[in-house]
């Protein structure tokens, strides 16, 4: 299988937050694959989830800005903006 992503990502199973609208809207996700540049994130379901969003993963202390760029099931991968 043919590697297309900029920077390779590595497994883990983290938990995460998905915060929107100033913060005042949380959803809970699981870090599922992460990278400099991206992560993929499983969620119960993708519905309402914004195109942008701020990806909070409390055990490292990261609050990374995100774009959506796929959404499956109950899986999206997003892109990190600077």
């Amino acid at each position: 299988m043919d590697e297309h992503r900029i920077a390779p990502r590595r497994r883990l199973l983290k938990s995460g937050k998905i915060t929107f609208g100033g913060g005042s809207a949380v959803i809970d996700c699981t870090v599922r694959n992460l990278s400099e540049t991206g992560a993929a994130l499983e969620v119960i379901s993708p519905v309402g989830i914004p195109e942008r969003f701020t990806l909070v993963i409390e055990a490292d202390h990261l609050r990374l800005p995100c774009r959506v760029v796929w959404r499956k099931e109950k899986r999206i991968g997003v892109h990190f903006e600077a």
